[in-house]
């Protein structure tokens, strides 16, 4: 399965690169406000330098969530239709400003309790940084789920943030393995300017995973006395295997001669 999502958020990817790039144009150009505009606030006044850095983390999350739901109807291989693009945004504001402050409020606390126990230097401070690296692992490989989740599961933000949790803890490895995947994914995209794979195909693989694994609950659903640590994925992902089929090199660079 999990090479089969490799394969699937690849190609994917190819099918609607120039919607990827032009999700990742907006990305970057949204990312400019955090970065740029505190930084030429900062000698005039500090809290209006802190206000345009909480405004723009905001609003990469907002236009994060609508991009989510473009890069879902990719991953189900629709064609990615921005004229949809404001309808999502006008769905997703509220949970992706939500999103957005619960990650603020994650590194604000991470800024104030490091310190702290940092300079305690006791057992007590030691274990105190231990549980604060654990819990801001668990979150951040639960929370990559969010928006998957808020495009195919809920719109309920309590909902949708314990779902993150189920997810992760039902499906550990997988979510690790999903975490490096973005992370690798963005590695890369730094070489291209974050145009490809960017932000956006960093949501088409977490899509991509989510719509994937989301085939392993409606087996056991479907077959609930089944052993859920031996799940048939050959059998669950004929179908889209079949969807995605197979490319040549050349078939990809000039699909019309195939």
């Amino acid at each position: 399965m999990l090479l089969f999502m490799i394969k699937k958020a690849f190609f994917d990817m190819w099918d609607n690169f120039l919607a990827i790039i032009l999700l990742n144009i907006g990305f970057v150009a949204l990312l400019s406000i955090p970065l740029l505009v505190p930084y030429s606030l900062a000698p005039v006044s500090t809290p209006l330098s802190v206000l345009a850095l909480i405004a723009g983390v905001l609003l990469l999350f907002v236009y994060a969530g609508a991009a989510s739901l473009v890069t879902r109807d990719i991953s189900d291989y629709k064609s990615a239709e921005f004229g949809s693009f404001v309808s999502y945004l006008r769905e997703t504001w509220i949970v992706s400003l939500v999103l957005g402050a619960i990650y603020l409020l994650h590194v604000f606390v991470l800024s104030v309790a490091l310190p702290v126990y940092s300079s305690m230097g006791n057992l007590l401070g030691l274990a105190a940084l231990i549980f604060l690296f654990w819990a801001s692992v668990i979150w951040l490989l639960s929370s990559q789920f969010f928006f998957p989740i808020r495009a195919r599961l809920d719109r309920k933000i309590p909902k949708i943030l314990r779902k993150c949790f189920i997810v992760f803890f039902d499906n550990t490895g997988f979510s690790i393995f999903a975490g490096i995947g973005a992370a690798v994914t963005l590695v890369i995209s730094v070489f291209t300017a974050f145009l490809l794979p960017g932000f956006g195909g960093i949501l088409l693989w977490l899509n991509v995973g989510f719509k994937l694994r989301l085939l392993k609950y409606d087996y056991l659903e479907a077959t609930p006395d089944a052993n859920r640590k031996h799940i048939p994925w050959d059998a669950l992902l004929v179908s889209e295997r079949e969807k995605v089929g197979t490319r040549s090199l050349r078939g990809m660079i000039f699909p019309w001669k195939e």
